[in-house]
């Protein structure tokens, strides 16, 4: 029995049948007093009646006429009248001889009367013989207020019986009908009562299941009505706080897997409680598998493990820079701040890890280009300076060595003239401050003019040159640029390849792009040399590359220029045997 209707309903039930059932004991009883007290007086009347027509002098004699007069007062379905002397001999009895009649001394009705000395006495007993019960009354015959004999009038109860069996009849029936009609009306108006009770039910579970959009629907009023309004008020404040609740937290997933750096949450047991993508990528494991983990396991880092266990410890910010080498060497700037709860406890350590790799490998960089930009200016410098001053002390009055000396001044200011180009040309390219003007070119064309440029140098050193076939293939670029990045991978190919080697150059056109390849069979690049290739002023034979009038930035340019044509470049080589170089361009800007 769950139901509240049904509760209340039961009860309400049980109630009613209590009192109606109390209402009929308290009828029942009260008709039947009523019959009881109405026979009663009804007999004691009877009794005067007849002790008014009896002679004392009779009942004194036993005359034989005293049970003439006593059957002369009966008549059917009257009172019995019975006479008892003072021993309790019967002297006349309207419906039995006296003769046959035993003694009634021992009658408690006739003990009232006469032992008791009462006016009057009743009993009621049930007759044997005649299957009911009997109603007897007493009251003494008296002579000069001497009790001289008893008068006692009996009736029978049966029509009272009948009487209160049927009044319990009708009252059990009308009590049914009542409770039928009480049970119909009670449900309903449990029903009625119940209904938005059980709504309002309703709704607070559906609340502890996080459904905050229900309501409480059903009209009520008073103070259910009251109930209504302030759980849907509730259900809407909780509905605006889990929506607020649940945008904070998609703000905060989505900064977190979206920030560059990485962040890392630990409780005070020193185990990982969350991670973010950065963080997986620094460490190399997916959040699965470092939820729940100790950070020593995790991130198997002992610099790093000793400061958050020293963050966890003293409960103060750190800030220092921790070198890791798994999965990747890494440079990692590292912030540590313990994060406090309500009440002020210590709930963890919130880890930031910036991976300032790429940051410290460009400050090398860019030391190293400092110095190979001293060195490159240095070298022609000191070439300038030395023939001035030789010139100076003398060697001018020399026609001959002059002008074999401002020969190797001009060279060496030439070359001068050319790194400095060639460092503001790379700057200026990274800097994007060079206009793009893309323009439909024809590749092989482009090929063919910028080969015939230096025909001179591949002749000089009877190199044999394979050019693609001449045909039309278009793609968007910008002219100067792509005649650059041809002749910077010729020139190179040129100087590095020795007499009567060989220089291939092939066109490999695909659906949204082209690879323009150099291939030569030149002295080739070691495997530690090839990632540094592109790097500013890097030179794999510094002799020859310097004698050949090269600045060591030509790499660099061309993978700047290929990247400004949003292409790729990538080299294959094997020393001693050749290189090739592959250029993807798209076909469109």
């Amino acid at each position: 029995m769950n139901k509240l209707w049904l509760k209340i309903s039961f009860r309400f039930l049980i109630l009613l049948f209590f009192v109606l059932l109390a209402i009929g004991f308290f009828i029942a009883d009260i008709m039947k007093n009523t019959y009881m007290d109405m026979t009663r007086n009804q007999l004691f009347q009877d009794a005067n009646i007849v002790t008014e027509f009896i002679n004392t002098n009779e009942i004194k004699r036993n005359s034989p006429s005293l049970q003439d007069k006593v059957q002369s007062f009966y008549a059917e379905n009257q009172p019995r009248i019975t006479i008892i002397d003072m021993n309790g001999k019967v002297l006349a009895d309207s419906e039995n001889k006296p003769e046959n009649m035993e003694n009634h001394a021992n009658r408690p009705e006739f003990k009232g009367v006469i032992k008791n000395h009462k006016n009057s006495a009743e009993s009621i007993r049930y007759s044997k013989t005649l299957g009911y019960n009997m109603m007897y009354v007493a009251t003494p015959i008296k002579e000069n207020n001497h009790v001289i004999g008893v008068i006692r009038v009996a009736f029978t109860l049966q029509n009272i019986d009948q009487a209160i069996n049927k009044l319990w009849l009708s009252l059990g029936l009308a009590m049914g009908v009542t409770l039928i009609l009480s049970s119909i009306i009670g449900i309903r108006l449990a029903k009625g009562i119940t209904r938005p009770i059980e709504d309002i039910i309703q709704v607070a579970r559906r609340l502890t299941e996080k459904d905050y959009s229900s309501r409480v629907r059903a009209k009520t009023n008073g103070e259910l009505e009251q109930l209504a309004n302030a759980i849907n008020k509730l259900a809407k404040s909780l509905q605006r706080q889990m929506e607020e609740i649940r945008e904070n937290q998609q703000m905060l997933t989505g900064v977190l897997a979206n920030m560059v750096s990485g962040v890392m949450l630990i409780n005070p047991a020193g185990r990982i409680m969350l991670v973010n993508p950065a963080m997986e990528r620094i460490i190399g494991t997916n959040a699965e598998q470092l939820t729940g983990k100790l950070h020593i396991e995790a991130g198997k880092n002992f610099g790093l493990s000793q400061l958050i266990d020293r963050s966890l410890k003293e409960n103060i910010p750190l800030h220092e820079e921790v070198h890791m080498y798994f999965p990747n060497e890494r440079v990692l700037d590292a912030h540590l701040a313990p994060y406090v709860g309500v009440n002020g406890e210590i709930k963890g350590i919130i880890t930031v890890l910036h991976d300032i790799t790429e940051i410290r490998r460009l400050e090398k960089m860019r030391s190293e280009f400092v110095a190979n930009v001293s060195h490159e200016l240095k070298t022609p410098v000191t070439s300038l300076k030395g023939f001035a001053e030789t010139l100076l002390d003398g060697a001018m009055n020399d026609p001959e060595l002059t002008k074999s000396f401002l020969t190797i001044i001009h060279d060496e200011s030439e070359r001068l003239h050319r790194l400095i180009s060639d460092i503001l040309h790379l700057s200026k390219i990274e800097q994007h401050q060079l206009p793009f003007h893309p323009e439909p070119l024809n590749v092989i064309e482009v090929i063919y003019e910028t080969v015939d440029t230096i025909q001179e140098q591949i002749n000089k050193k009877q190199l044999h040159i394979h050019l693609p076939e001449n045909k039309a293939i278009f793609i968007e670029a910008e002219r100067d640029r792509l005649q650059q990045i041809i002749l910077n991978l010729v020139a190179n190919a040129v100087t590095y390849t020795p007499e009567k080697g060989s220089i291939e150059i092939n066109i490999v056109e695909k659906e949204e792009e082209i690879d323009l390849i150099v291939k030569d069979t030149g002295i080739g690049i070691s495997k530690q040399d090839l990632p540094r290739i592109f790097e500013r002023f890097y030179r794999i034979d510094k002799a020859r590359s310097r004698n050949s009038g090269g600045t060591g930035l030509g790499l660099a340019i061309v993978k700047h220029l290929v990247e400004s044509h949003y292409g790729s470049i990538k080299v294959e080589s094997v020393e001693g045997k050749g290189t090739q170089f592959t250029i993807t361009l798209p076909k469109k800007q």
